[in-house]
């Protein structure tokens, strides 16, 4: 008996990889299947997620179009995929719709961050973001909307952020922009639900990106520093395939984040008090941090 049970373990461990393997395979062509052909447009896709985002659904399968502002950068990144069905818009939904007639999938990306205290910024800057993070995807979805309503089929996801459930000091800007996207397209699910349409809302953690980089200060300025926690957070190309799995398998609301942001999400609803003073401690923190 012995002998028998110790020649069984090699097969049955060989045959549980060989399982997980072709679980995998399998997964992967039901994504695959699932944006085949389809027309997913992507905007700030010159970079960072977005970038990622479109090599993982040109993988798929799926015939693109890439929004930014950067149009070099943009063909550098269609060329790279070496995809004659992808296309690059700056001025996006007219141009789109002309050309394309319907979009499938809507991946509102683009985004800006912002490092400031809330004394020492000016309301154009709480301005300024809020239009690039709230009213650029509020704009865009409302322009494809209606081709959508009409074919009674869409997808329509909106990168938000952990800091959309929650607030940090000094991410004013930013977060207020991403607590009304998270609002907005919260409505927007269950206003075309009934059409047929599909809604998701992502929300990340630090993503290793350059968006700390580019975010802008309290006077407009360029931040320009790449923070510890974004250079430790998520591999942007992981953030990606959970965006294509959030599409594929119709999720309304995706948290991508680790134990610890998760946690305070919960904790801000079951314990704000306890919450607020954790803010309020970290704030103080920061500034000693800042004036050392």
């Amino acid at each position: 008996m012995e002998r028998v049970s110790g020649l069984g373990v090699g097969p049955l461990a060989a045959g549980t990889v060989g399982l997980l393997i072709l679980l995998k395979v399998i997964q992967r062509l039901r994504h695959k299947q699932s944006v085949q052909d389809k027309v997913v447009v992507i905007t700030g896709a010159s970079s960072g997620l977005g970038k990622e985002c479109a090599r993982v659904f040109h993988a798929a399968g799926a015939r693109l179009i890439l929004c930014g502002r950067d149009q070099k950068r943009l063909q550098e990144v269609v060329e790279e995929l070496g995809n004659k069905n992808s296309h690059t818009y700056v001025r996006a939904a007219e141009e789109i719709l002309k050309c394309h007639g319907h979009v499938d999938v809507l991946i509102n990306n683009a985004g800006i961050s912002y490092r400031g205290n809330i004394l020492d910024t000016h309301v154009s800057v709480q301005r300024d973001v809020m239009e690039t993070n709230y009213f650029g995807p509020v704009a865009l979805t409302q322009a494809i909307l209606p081709s959508m309503v009409d074919r009674r089929t869409g997808h329509i996801v909106v990168i938000s952020s952990v800091q959309g459930k929650i607030s940090i000091p000094y991410r004013s800007a930013y977060s207020a922009s991403k607590h009304a996207t998270q609002a907005y397209f919260d409505c927007l699910r269950a206003e075309v639900e009934r059409l047929g349409l599909q809604v998701s809302v992502i929300s990340p953690g630090y993503i290793r990106t350059n968006l700390s980089i580019n975010a802008v200060t309290g006077d407009g300025s360029k931040y320009g520093v790449m923070d510890k926690t974004t250079a430790r957070g998520s591999d942007p190309v992981d953030v990606a395939r959970a965006v294509l799995k959030a599409v594929c398998h119709k999720q309304k609301d995706v948290v991508l984040a680790g134990l610890l942001p998760t946690a305070a999400i919960y904790l801000r609803t079951l314990w704000p008090a306890l919450y607020f003073r954790l803010m309020a401690s970290r704030a103080i923190k920061e500034h000693r941090v800042k004036e050392e």
